[in-house]
């Protein structure tokens, strides 16, 4: 049975803070030069989780609500943004996308990354819109990793076809054809960055323990998944490292 959304990274908080890409500084050009993003701009960042858009948005000079349902992982990003500068602009709230419980026309932007897949889209879009205000921006956001771009890359894929617990159900790979109905009947802008992570097997285990379809220890695949892991990084690591290859896509528009 496929885990609820909100409770998916419960227990990979730990890894999800240390070996999950951020986001290429661009993004946030891009939204200052096309969406006039200024930091007077209140924002609201959904699904939040451990905080790496939300930093970001905070660096930037913004005020953001961080809106995340898990605890967990909640907890984990007041955690890693209570920084003295940031204390009077950070707003962590208990929501949901479809439930948010900000006020109406309450915030510029609201942004979303890596999560909009999860969203019951259409309760999450009505919802966006009413806390928007008028002329607010909606901004989704999505590290797609590369699958078939390198050998490494390809044989990882595989790996989790083979060893994910419901791998194929939750991939994302749709993403396109899923927003342009989200934002319709207005229209949408795309853009993609690259981004890159490198790893050694250390790493490189705890980026696949921080996906939510990895079986962990005790599970029955766990064993057998491991092997393969070992196996495909002898197979291709160069100086004890292998690099993951991403594209960064920004879609931003008006509901």
């Amino acid at each position: 049975m496929t885990q609820s959304p909100t409770a998916r990274f419960s227990d990979r908080v730990e890894n999800y803070v240390r070996y999950r890409p951020g986001y290429p500084p661009e993004v946030l050009d891009l939204l200052r030069d096309e969406c006039g993003l200024r930091p007077s701009h209140v924002v609201a960042d959904i699904a939040s989780g451990t905080g790496a858009f939300t930093r970001l948005l905070l660096e930037n000079g913004n005020s953001v609500f961080a809106v995340e349902p898990n605890a967990a992982m909640r907890e984990t990003g007041i955690e890693q943004l209570k920084s003295l500068q940031f204390k009077d602009r950070l707003m962590s709230v208990a929501g949901t996308a479809e439930e948010t419980t900000l006020r109406s026309a309450s915030v510029d932007f609201v942004t979303a990354a890596q999560a909009a897949h999860w969203f019951d889209l259409p309760r999450a879009r009505a919802e966006f819109v009413r806390i928007l205000r008028p002329g607010g921006w909606c901004v989704l956001i999505w590290n797609e990793r590369e699958t078939t771009t390198t050998s490494f890359l390809r044989d990882y894929e595989q790996l989790l076809l083979t060893y994910g617990t419901d791998y194929k159900e939750v991939r994302h790979e749709r993403t396109t054809a899923m927003i342009h109905e989200f934002f319709a009947p207005a229209l949408s802008e795309e853009r993609v960055y690259s981004l890159r992570q490198q790893f050694d097997y250390e790493g490189l285990a705890g980026r696949l323990w921080s996906s939510s379809y990895a079986p962990l220890e005790g599970h029955p695949s766990y064993a057998p998944m491991m092997q393969e892991l070992q196996r495909i990084f002898r197979a291709h690591s160069k100086d004890d490292t292998v690099a993951f290859e991403y594209k960064t896509r920004v879609f931003y528009g008006h509901l």
